[in-house]
């Protein structure tokens, strides 16, 4: 009981930690690209107009970067604190990306960020608009790695097991980078932050309009970032579809929960709400194939074979074969330094169910299965408030380019009350894309239970509501700082 709690704690914090270093995250990744294309407007029509809007939303920016800095910073800690198992047993594959991250792209970011919020009147304009645009490059580049060091623990690629030094152990640098799920992955979140990016500027922007202020900063701003979130939005539902595929692919227990999907197999429907389904389009998003196999939660625990002959063992017989990988790995280790045969032979076992060797830490099949309502829901959610903000700024942009934006007084009050659902797209799909993978960290690999440090479950307690009290303040301080900075206004 006590395992279980330490367990539930640990994941309660780290969720907590990313949850919120993810609301900093997609604004800094949009804000950057909407900046730049005004400083862009800036060079190219010298019309200082461009400059001032371009500096107001600069200083948001600023505020975000620094805020979402101090949350990325404990995140990465609590993989030694609280997941130190965790770091031993992959540390030489997972802490390389982070390295390529902190090393090349935070201080790339960071000497860039510099130029660009205090080099106005420093440098030339040609250099500050260079500076601008690689300080959202950076932002991006950072993403890549953190997003490259995600993904494997979705795919775990490019890497053998070591049973003399208990660890996972790169040996193909290029197919860590070059990770199917990695591409994609990169290409969803960084868009999600073009959307997140764009609504933020909409929905500020309206507010003006609402109060009757700084029109024409607030009409040209919408403009730029709804021409900005449309593009990102097309691509993110471009990758989400890629990402489909891949989910089906390597993580079909996740698949099948985000459809709530208990018997697949050919033609497999998909549920928009309980009870009504589109027949075949699951097969159609999964597999690009109107007969292709989605397997059900049941299917993946019983076995199944799909429509190309392919059989996959049920949950009992992985099971098996990783508590035998587990028992040929202890007597590996037991006779390695005094019975090479014995070892030699353990060695073999172990090498034939070392794809298992995850599973066996697994007590029972049900463990396999994720929460199933909060992954469905989650998903619907995502995809429904995704299609909303797109529909909405189509139409404000419409709107706008028609002359009509000013007087659609209701249309700036959903823009505006449209900035928290933004934010909560984006959190839902994360809840999909990790809650759903439970009970892993690493893709039937290491199962969450079998990550954890041992520590006491009242010391994450304690740090979990240290951190809620921290983050909360960090929060309520940015949006104080914004909100001032929104009602004080561009000096145009």
């Amino acid at each position: 009981m006590v395992e279980n709690a330490l367990v539930d704690w640990s994941r309660a914090q780290f969720a907590l930690t990313a949850g919120y270093h993810w609301i900093f995250v997609p604004l800094t990744l949009g804000l950057a690209v909407i900046m730049a294309t005004m400083e862009t407007l800036y060079v190219i029509k010298k019309d200082e107009f461009w400059k001032q809007t371009a500096k107001f939303w600069m200083k948001l920016f600023a505020i975000n970067f620094a805020v979402g800095i101090a949350t990325g910073i404990i995140l990465e800690f609590e993989f030694g604190t609280n997941w130190s198992n965790y770091s031993w047993f992959v540390g030489d594959i997972f802490g390389a990306p982070l390295a390529i991250e902190g090393m090349l792209a935070f201080f790339m970011e960071a000497t860039f960020f510099a130029v660009m919020f205090f080099g106005w009147e420093k440098v030339s304009k040609k250099t500050h608009l260079l500076a601008t645009w690689m300080t959202g490059i950076g932002a991006s580049i950072s993403a890549i790695w953190i997003l490259i060091a995600n993904s494997w623990m979705q795919n775990p690629v490019g890497m053998e097991f070591n049973p003399d030094t208990v660890r996972h152990e790169m040996v193909d640098f290029w197919a860590l980078v070059l990770n199917p799920v990695a591409i994609v992955k990169f290409f969803h979140s960084v868009f999600s932050g073009w959307m997140t990016g764009a609504i933020f500027v909409i929905g500020v922007s309206s507010w003006y309009l609402l109060k009757k202020r700084e029109t024409r900063f607030a009409l040209a701003s919408i403009r730029v970032a709804a021409s900005v979130g449309i593009i990102g939005t097309v691509v993110l539902m471009l990758s989400g579809d890629g990402s489909g595929v891949l989910v089906a692919k390597y993580q079909p227990m996740k698949m099948a929960a985000a459809e709530g999907l208990e018997k697949g197999g050919e033609c497999a429907p998909f549920s928009i709400v309980p009870g009504v389904e589109i027949p075949g389009m699951l097969s159609i998003l999964a597999t690009h194939d109107i007969n292709g196999c989605v397997p059900g939660i049941e299917d993946i625990l019983n076995g199944y074979t799909d429509h190309n002959g392919i059989s996959y063992p049920s949950a009992d017989e992985k099971i098996a074969k990783g508590k035998l990988a587990l028992e040929a790995f202890k007597e590996y280790r037991t006779w390695k330094d005094t019975d090479p045969a014995k070892a030699a032979e353990a060695r073999k076992v172990l090498d034939e169910n070392v794809d298992y060797f995850g599973y066996g830490y697994i007590d029972s099949p049900e463990e396999l299965v994720p929460n199933v309502p909060l992954v469905y829901w989650s998903f619907r959610l995502m995809v429904g408030l995704g299609c909303f903000l797109l529909a909405l700024m189509v139409f404000v942009l419409w709107a706008e380019w028609k002359g009509k934006l000013t007087s659609m007084r209701w249309l700036q009050w959903v823009a505006l009350w449209s900035i928290p659902l933004v934010y909560l797209a984006g959190q839902a799909g994360w809840i999909v894309a990790e809650v759903g993978r439970q009970p892993w960290v690493i893709q039937g690999l290491l199962p969450t239970k079998a990550a954890v440090s041992s520590v006491s479950v009242g010391a994450v307690q304690t740090t979990f509501f240290l951190f809620v009290v921290i983050f909360t303040l960090f929060l309520a301080a940015e949006i104080r700082i914004m909100l001032k900075a929104i009602k004080e206004g561009p000096k145009i």
